[in-house]
């Protein structure tokens, strides 16, 4: 088996697969005060509630925005699984060429789901990862990663929102019909919904003409997809897993180094 973790700022999510199979899947909240055994008691109850072997994972993949959470939590893979870990980075083999000016800078997230992308759907393509924050990832047709545009994510501006403002509330985020509000938490709702579907749209149309080439297809990944995804008219695919997909296939890249 095979144990892939990907590290976000506010979730961690893992997948078990058994060859390209995903058998079990979940999500932990980041904690970054969590010592390597509580992450381990993780791991273990986790995979006993599955009915799953821990002894039987051959591999762990991670890819981390989060360093540091990393002491830890590679430490409590070594101690509860007895693997180290391989870590997204410099020197492993993705697939891809990477057309960054400081590749260092790019998070590991948006090269595990560029290889994914390019993988399942061919190129050229755009990821558009609704996470913490919304990252849009453009891939050429030669397999290129070009770059792309963050921005906050929804629930950041949300929050930002309240914070900044004496007089506005906490919201739920929420989907209305209409856009003129009659109360100020629909009007709040409704401007930041119905302006981040916007945002979406003219990002990706923005992209596609920098892209200048056909038949471009627009994948939406990330905790929010299917919240934001429906309304814009420029997402072809939600795939909630491509993280995880991606980091298999990077694994089955590098297994023989493993």
């Amino acid at each position: 088996m095979l144990l892939a973790i990907n590290v976000g700022n506010t979730n961690i999510r893992f997948g078990v697969y058994e060859g390209k199979k995903l058998i079990a899947h979940w999500k932990l909240a980041t904690n970054r005060g969590w010592t390597s055994d509580e992450f381990g008691m993780y791991f273990v109850n986790f995979f006993n509630y599955e009915k799953l072997n821990i002894s039987d994972v051959e591999a762990v993949i991670i890819s981390s925005v989060v360093p540091p959470i990393m002491f830890s939590f590679e430490h409590a893979i070594q101690r509860y699984i007895k693997k180290d870990p391989i870590i997204i980075g410099p020197g492993i083999r993705t697939g891809i060429n990477i057309k960054y000016e400081n590749p260092r800078e790019l998070g590991a997230d948006r090269i595990v789901n560029a290889v994914a992308a390019y993988e399942l759907y061919g190129g050229p393509a755009i990821v558009v990862d609704f996470g913490t924050a919304t990252t849009f990832n453009a891939i050429s047709s030669k397999g290129e990663f070009l770059g792309g545009a963050i921005c906050p994510g929804i629930l950041i501006s949300a929050e930002a929102l309240y914070q900044r403002t004496a007089k506005l509330p906490r919201i739920d985020l929420a989907k209305h019909e209409v856009v003129i509000g009659r109360n100020t938490a629909v009007s709040m709702q409704s401007g930041i919904f119905h302006g981040y579907v916007g945002q979406v749209n003219h990002l990706v149309h923005k992209i596609k003409q920098e892209m200048n080439e056909e038949n471009v297809k627009v994948i939406a990944t990330g905790g929010l997809a299917k919240f934001i995804a429906p309304e814009t008219r420029s997402i072809d695919e939600v795939n909630g897993r491509l993280v995880l997909e991606g980091l298999r296939i990077i694994y089955e890249k590098n297994r023989n180094e493993a």
